[in-house]
């Protein structure tokens, strides 16, 4: 993509009244106007709350609004020229269930208050392969399930779609080692019976991993607020 057309679609994003693009001090940030405030100010309703962490170009959260308007959804990533694609969908669909929030996960209990969020998705996130730094990076790790803990409902569900064994498995550990409750464990899930619904969306680079034959796996587990999170040993 040129560096005019990106430009053209971070000025597009700025029109959009479904699109959020808070900016944060990264040594002291402070919480963002809309934290506490969707259901009020923005979907003006008190559906549940679903949001997709490194949501891409919005496929996942486009088509979860698309099947369940009963929900609220809100995709969250830092790309703003891929999440462009999605809030133009939005507009083009006229669905008025979905918002877009161009931030780093990091930043998220910064926008989302306590008890605020129903569920999360994460679909195929960078695995962060490599040293114990890059580790801890990773959206399923301890300390980001620690960010999340601050605004999703006690034992709300965390779902992870994957093509990415270590990833995967990865997770899994974190799962075990601070006793979660596990929903849905698969790793094969287009052979396995829990293949419907919103689990039938496919990403772009779902699409891409399925042109390679990649086997797509997914786990579904809760996530206590009060729990205090451990890490799994670094292996090298």
């Amino acid at each position: 993509m040129s560096a005019k057309r990106k430009l053209e679609k971070f000025a597009q994003n700025k029109t959009f009244e479904h699109f959020f693009e808070p900016q944060f001090n990264f040594q002291n940030p402070s919480d963002y106007e809309m934290k506490a405030n969707w259901a009020k100010d923005f979907f003006k309703n008190k559906n549940s709350l679903i949001v997709e962490l490194g949501c891409g170009k919005g496929e996942y959260t486009v088509g979860q609004a698309k099947q369940y308007p009963q929900n609220n959804y809100i995709g969250v990533d830092i790309k703003g020229a891929r999440m462009w694609r999605g809030a133009s969908d939005v507009l083009n669909l006229g669905l008025k269930n979905v918002a877009f929030l161009r931030t780093r996960v990091e930043f998220t209990p910064f926008c989302f208050a306590k008890n605020e969020v129903s569920e999360i998705w994460i679909t195929f996130p960078d695995p962060q392969k490599g040293p114990r730094k890059r580790i801890r990076k990773r959206l399923t790790s301890s300390e980001f399930l620690s960010r999340y803990q601050k605004f999703l409902i006690d034992d709300g569900f965390v779902n992870l779609k994957t093509d990415d064994d270590t990833l995967y498995e990865y997770t899994k550990s974190v799962v075990s080692l601070n006793n979660l409750e596990v929903i849905v464990d698969t790793d094969n899930l287009y052979e396995s019976k829990y293949y419907t619904g919103a689990l039938t969306i496919k990403t772009h680079y779902e699409k891409m991993w399925n042109q390679e034959n990649r086997i797509i796996k997914y786990l579904k587990f809760k996530l206590p607020q009060n729990l205090k999170l451990i890490e799994p040993p670094y292996e090298e």
